[in-house]
């Protein structure tokens, strides 16, 4: 193994303050690289929407952060420490986004049979705009926070500081973790609020009740990851939480793959198909009747809605 020293002093105990292991992060790197392919076939047989790849890119860049860390283990650079800070501090951020953006989508395809039914859609906090715009705003705002203050902390003489910028950007996400918890919860509780049943669910309430255990268990499992994160940057550089390298392995690596294998388990990509693919589900769904013969859909002008079928709970998304 190379000796990392500059002017006598090893470069890896300088911004790491330990010497990583060299094993470890070849493990995490095969691990996510796996995970992201496994999402990205998942994907593209199930015919999901576009937003849901935000998953396997997620996977893809916590695999090019470990890239960095194999590099650090044996050459510790400025630059190469940079971007293994940025590339395993950040990525887990979009995972929130998918979350909060699969939230706004069951609210969206609800708002206008919800509203006639009662005055949820009036509340503000329910409204499909607030929530996509509300929660993706915090998640930017975190992202860029934790962002500057991490490359900040690279350096000695702004290191102070940019612990202060990535504990307020970490304590600020937890807040919203917190708020975006009670909207899932409300949600998850209200029957009223239908998802589009795939194949492969046996009931319009089991593919609603896996797509809310799959969101409810990762967000609890980036809460868990953003507490041990807020604590690492609270004790300092240095201290006792930054300098054990299996906390971050446990609380981080660790963490954020359980997360991504309930994503797998409970994938719910099917549940968030195609427009053109739902429609034509729907149409084959529609010419199936008691009378045997076909029935004319309706198409709306306005954006993709939920749709009920001879009242077989099989809801879809029609363009």
């Amino acid at each position: 193994m190379t000796t990392d020293l500059v002017d006598g002093v090893d470069q890896r105990l300088k911004y790491f303050t330990y010497i990583p292991a060299n094993v470890y992060p070849e493990v995490a790197l095969g691990v996510y690289f796996i995970v992201g392919t496994i999402l990205v076939i998942l994907g593209v047989r199930t015919r999901a929407q576009r937003w849901v790849h935000i998953l396997s890119g997620t996977a893809y860049a916590e695999a090019l952060g470990y890239v960095f860390r194999t590099v650090c283990v044996t050459k510790t650079t400025f630059g190469m420490y940079v971007l293994m800070t940025l590339f395993l501090l950040l990525p887990p951020n979009a995972i929130a986004l998918f979350n909060y953006k699969t939230i706004g989508e069951i609210i969206r395809t609800n708002n206008d049979r919800v509203g006639a039914q009662n005055k949820s859609k009036w509340r503000f906090w329910l409204k499909p705009k607030f929530v996509n715009w509300f929660y993706f705003s915090s998640d930017v705002f975190s992202i860029l926070m934790q962002g500057a203050g991490g490359g900040m902390m690279t350096s000695y003489s702004t290191r102070n500081t940019g612990k202060s910028i990535v504990l307020v950007g970490l304590i600020v996400q937890l807040f919203f973790f917190a708020c975006f918890l009670v909207t899932s919860v409300y949600v998850w509780r209200k029957p009223e609020y239908l998802v589009y049943q795939a194949p492969r669910d046996r009931s319009q309430a089991a593919a609603k009740r896996k797509i809310m255990i799959n969101i409810t268990a990762t967000t609890i499992l980036l809460y868990i990851r953003s507490i041990y994160r807020v604590a690492e940057f609270a004790d300092g550089y240095g201290g006792k939480i930054y300098s054990a390298e299996w906390a971050f392995y446990v609380f981080d690596t660790i963490i954020v793959f359980v997360a991504f294998m309930v994503y797998i388990i409970f994938y719910i990509g099917p549940n968030f198909p195609q427009r053109k693919a739902a429609s034509t589900t729907a149409a084959a769904t529609t010419t199936t009747t008691t009378m045997g013969e076909p029935q004319e859909e309706e198409k709306s002008e306005s954006s993709a809605q939920l749709v009920n079928h001879n009242n077989n709970n099989n809801y879809y998304y029609t363009s």
